[in-house]
């Protein structure tokens, strides 16, 4: 194990700075400071190896979590990344980009603040990708078989390196004109970094993975088309349909869904123009929504210098502590504040919009709201309670309800489910044999986490429907449900 005694030596957690907020609004970068190596090391060696460790099960991957914080605290960092490799395809993603349910399980949480092992797994692949740790694993066979996988965030990417390295001929087509998909444009740059994403997909491309950057499934290929190139298919579309405002004023210019305007700043920060890019720049902005896309689109916001920022939630403020119905080792909803709500802004909880309202131009200025009261387990607008907010700028990030699937359902006549996402057996396969799901267009709307996780288990069903056997891992079934989710 780590230090036996670190969680009675170093009792708090310690997580790296932040940069100033009066200096990260001036440039996109990533929030946190260089993270200090004792400080790694001293969070690290709180792991106490438990007999059991909870952190494994909270982790959709089933990440070795006690092994790599050891091989931290000892100071091995190539022995580290390996064990962390063998489990999760993209650390630098989930150690930046993940709400690390790992963390809510950590048995030293029980009675400390836990370990903080999401930064101890991004200081483990940066380290490696700056010592060069990290090289291509090319296959030592092909196996002369074709997969197409289609959508590159990351269950699509997880899913075709691992059936990459299984020796299979992957195609990764994407509809965008670069590869990422969320990765790529929209996740904002002070979350990560595109850098990370490019080295990675570099990596893949020295593997042998081919991508199709540009390419529409369903309409440039039919996907009847697609299976028959391909021996198999994996649908990896993600769930992109966003969850509408069907009130009085939503057509009115302004009025826009979260991944609009987070997609173009993502286009314009990759050095693209944007011909009428939704800006905040010297407006009242209002994100209806409190999850991480709301936050990014108020970080967003402010570095285009808005002219106020305010973010609505129509349920009740989440308590700082535990709640009684979310014991250990579940993942508690609590009250957050992340980098974005730390650099300004006002935030309201319990709050209904009524209407959008307009000015004589017929553009947006300002929204009607209510209190929000609970009827017969409803969520509705208390009478009498109205006032108005200005709005230049309103930006609906209130989640997702689905998957893209209508040409998918159409072209390959494959059934969705009661949620919209598309059905799939235990095997990640649909009814359509050859074509598999993975990631949120099977699961509805989810954690990145289990995205690849998704993946990974479903490239082992893939090669075994190709192969009659895999030695690829499974970390999951499409039917489980970690108990820290």
């Amino acid at each position: 194990m780590a230090d036996p005694k670190g969680f009675l030596k170093t009792t708090e957690r310690e997580l790296p700075p932040r940069r100033p907020v009066s200096v990260r609004l001036m440039d996109w970068k990533e929030v946190y400071e260089q993270r200090d190596s004792a400080m790694l090391k001293r969070q690290a060696g709180r792991c106490m190896d438990c007999g059991v460790p909870f952190c494994q099960q909270g982790c959709p991957l089933g990440n070795i979590i006690p092994e790599w914080n050891d091989l931290t605290w000892r100071g091995e960092g190539r022995q580290a990344i390996e064990r962390l490799h063998s489990t999760n395809n993209f650390p630098e993603f989930t150690g930046r980009l993940c709400p690390a349910p790992c963390e809510s399980a950590c048995v030293l949480g029980i009675s400390q603040p836990a370990v903080t092992i999401k930064q101890v797994e991004v200081s483990i692949i940066d380290q490696a990708f700056a010592n060069g740790w990290v090289q291509p694993q090319p296959p030592g066979r092909l196996t002369g078989k074709t997969v197409a996988v289609v959508g590159s965030g990351p269950a699509g990417l997880a899913a075709a390196q691992q059936l990459t390295r299984a020796g299979h001929t992957v195609a990764v087509f994407e509809r965008d004109d670069r590869i990422g998909g969320l990765l790529r444009y929209g996740i904002p740059d002070f979350k990560m970094e595109k850098k990370h994403l490019e080295t990675r997909l570099a990596q893949m491309t020295a593997e042998g993975t081919r991508f199709r950057a540009g390419v529409t499934i369903g309409e440039d290929i039919t996907w009847d088309d697609l299976r028959a190139r391909y021996d198999a298919v994996v649908v990896a579309t993600g769930a992109m349909v966003p969850r509408d405002l069907p009130i009085p004023g939503r057509d009115l210019p302004g009025v826009h869904f979260a991944m609009e305007y987070l997609v173009q700043q993502n286009r314009v920060g990759a050095g693209d123009t944007v011909d009428q890019q939704i800006t905040a720049e010297g407006k009242h902005v209002v994100v209806l929504g409190g999850g991480d896309t709301g936050a990014d689109c108020i970080g967003t916001a402010h570095r285009q210098s808005a002219a106020s920022v305010t973010n609505l939630a129509i349920g009740r403020q989440p308590g700082t502590e535990r709640p009684e119905h979310q014991p250990w080792p579940l993942s508690p909803t609590l009250f957050e504040v992340s980098s974005a709500h730390e650099e300004g802004g006002n935030r309201e909880f319990l709050v209904s919009t009524v209407e959008f309202l307009a000015n004589e131009a017929g553009e947006v200025r300002a929204i009607r709201v209510a209190e929000t009261e609970f009827l017969d387990g409803r969520r509705v607008p208390k009478a009498g309670t109205e006032r108005e907010i200005p709005a230049d700028l309103v930006l609906l990030a209130m989640g997702f309800t689905g998957p893209e699937s209508r040409e998918l359902t159409e072209q390959l006549h494959v059934p969705v489910d009661g949620r919209s996402n598309v059905e799939r057996d235990v095997n990640y396969q649909t009814s359509h044999e050859g074509v598999f799901v993975a990631g949120d267009a099977g699961r509805g709307q989810s954690l990145i986490v289990w995205a690849i996780a998704e993946g990974r288990a479903a490239a082992a069903a893939v090669d075994k429907f190709l192969e009659g056997e895999t030695q690829l891992p499974a970390p999951v079934k499409p039917t489980d449900h970690a108990f820290a989710i």
